[in-house]
């Protein structure tokens, strides 16, 4: 695979706005505050397949997804690669590792070809101490995430493949759904495998339950890679 191209990340290069702008902790700053972490960042481009990093990896940076899909994994003790969350559009990843240095617990790698801003612990340091404010945000994320990994274990935890999977897709729904008059559209930034991957189950009973949720009705399988909802509520009431 090519090697990473780091250059400054200007502005044309981050499609007409700052990376920091898209990230949920840096909402309540002001322009010139954006501009300024916007000229301490990093541009770095990942193919399709490329490590962003590797569990055990000492972090010293935050990650902001500016356009693109990474998916965050760990590899079970038999091997198996457990997927944990997908991050989009200025989601971040890094971020406890910058409070407190530590090593990073799971691996990033690009779903399709990413442009990733990278932010030194150094110069987020002096962004907290002149907008403390942001810790609280941090704080949010982490709940957020924390309340998304207890339900993907609760998920786990169940025999019912159709609830797995029902849970997989409302989860891809809030990041990538969009409602059209034939229902909710869902663009699917996984594979059969991944998806697999991501509700413990293999790939051939992801696309028998696939297939089988198509026959009731419940949504519409177009190709590999779309699949429109039919019921969401009853996708709703099955992963409660």
């Amino acid at each position: 695979m090519p090697n990473n191209i780091d250059i400054m990340c200007e502005c044309e290069k981050c499609t007409g706005k700052y990376c920091a702008k898209k990230v949920s902790i840096f909402s309540t700053l002001h322009d010139e505050q954006v501009r300024e972490i916007a000229d301490m960042v990093v541009h770095r481009n990942y193919k399709k397949g490329q490590i962003v990093f590797f569990e055990g990896d000492i972090s010293d940076k935050l990650y902001i997804i500016n356009k693109g899909k990474v998916k965050i994994f760990k590899y079970t003790k038999e091997g198996k690669e457990q997927i944990l969350y997908i991050l989009t559009n200025g989601d971040f990843t890094g971020d406890l590792s910058l409070l407190k240095k530590s090593k990073l617990e799971f691996n990033a790698e690009a779903l399709e070809d990413t442009a990733v801003c990278t932010l030194t612990k150094e110069d987020f340091d002096k962004i907290l101490e002149k907008n403390p404010q942001i810790t609280l945000k941090i704080l949010e994320v982490v709940h957020d995430r924390l309340v998304s990994l207890e339900n993907l274990i609760q998920r786990l935890s169940t025999k019912d493949v159709e609830t797995r999977i029902a849970g997989v897709i409302l989860t891809l729904i809030d990041n990538f759904g969009k409602e059209t008059k034939e229902g909710i559209v869902l663009e699917l930034p996984l594979s059969r495998e991944e998806i697999g991957n991501y509700s413990g189950l293999t790939r051939e009973t992801v696309s028998r339950t696939l297939t089988s949720m198509q026959d009731s009705g419940l949504i519409e399988l177009v190709g590999n890679k779309k699949i429109i909802i039919k019921d969401i509520e009853y996708l709703r009431s099955i992963d409660k």
